[in-house]
Formats: C-alpha cells, structure tokens, sequence
C-alpha cells in the first residue's frame, strides 16, 4: 500500500538562522482537509565513529544548550554547501580531533527526525584514526576528547551513559558492519 502525499499549497520561512531555516507549510492531507507542518531546514551532517589501530573509539564530550547538559558523542559536523559528506567526515574528524581516518567507511544514512526536519546523517567509521596534529574546533565549541573500548561504548549505551541517537545509531551501523565486511580484523 502507497500513502498519499500531502500537497504544499503555501510556504513561508518564518526564521533564517546560521545552522537552519524553518518554513511553515500549508498543505493539503490525503483526505483533503487542511492542516499546517513546521519544518525544520537543514543541510544535513556527517557523524563518525572513529577508532583507532589498537581498536579504541575516539569521542568527543561538549556541552549542549538544548538539553542543559553534557553529552559524551561520535564526532560531527554539518555539512557546508556544496560539500560531499565523506568531505566533511574528513573535515570534522580533524577539526575536533586532531586525528585523521586511515580508511573512511560508510556505515549509511538516517532521518534523526522525519517529524520536523529534512535533516539527513550521514554516518562513517574512521578505521585507523592516528593522530595528525591538535584539534581545531569551531570558535563557538568547547570539546573533550575521550577514547573508549567497544566493550565500554556498548555498556554504557545500554546503561544510559551515552544518550545521544547519532551515537546510539553510529554504533549499531558499525556492529551491523562489523558482523560482515569488517568482521575480519577481530576488533569489535
């Protein structure tokens, strides 16, 4: 069975900031009523879970206004205009970690919130991440790196110490892959 798309009839940005726009759109429903969806603009973002040759996870601590609070998380970053997303993998993973992928994999893609925004992750394995030089972050940023084991990752995902979805997601697209094509090297 196909759902029936809805039909804009009017759109509007209402707010234009650096990172995203939203518009309100009119729209028609399936049924041919009339209802009003927000929806959040954004150029979309690549997330990386990066690990090193003896196996460990790099990940970045920082604070997040939204929620109050800190959140232990894979590497990302948005992606500027124009650029591809293995680009900007590249790019985020040098900038907050100093550290650069020996071999970039892409692990696939999400919607994070279909609901309110066309936002699309593009998520990647930095395998053999090395050191390269000191992290650059944004301006506006204030990141830690830590380094995990796999084991410890999935702990404490299961335990609620890592909350974030695009890490929570990163790291079963990695366990998905690492069953498979990456199984070889033993590390999991």
């Amino acid at each position: 069975m196909t759902v029936k798309a809805e039909r804009t009839v009017s759109e509007k940005t209402v707010f234009r900031g650096r990172a995203l726009r939203l518009d309100v759109i009119e729209i028609e429903t399936a049924s041919g009523g009339r209802s009003v969806r927000e929806v959040v603009r954004h150029p979309g973002a690549a997330v990386i879970l990066a690990r090193r040759p003896d196996g460990m996870f790099i990940l970045v601590r920082q604070y997040r206004k939204a929620i109050e609070s800190e959140l232990l998380e894979a590497v990302a970053g948005t992606l500027e205009p124009g650029e591809a997303p293995e680009a900007c993998a590249r790019r985020e993973l040098a900038e907050e970690t100093g550290h650069l992928a020996g071999r970039l994999v892409a692990l696939g893609t999400a919607f994070p919130a279909p609901g309110y925004t066309q936002e699309e992750l593009h998520f990647f394995l930095a395998d053999g991440a090395e050191p390269a030089g000191a992290a650059t972050p944004d301006a506006d940023e204030a990141l830690e790196t830590e380094t995990v084991s796999g084991e410890d990752l999935a702990r404490m995902i299961r335990e609620g110490a890592i909350r974030d979805a695009k890490t929570i997601v990163a790291w079963h697209l990695y366990r998905e892959h690492a069953a498979g094509a990456l199984a070889g090297d033993g590390r999991k």
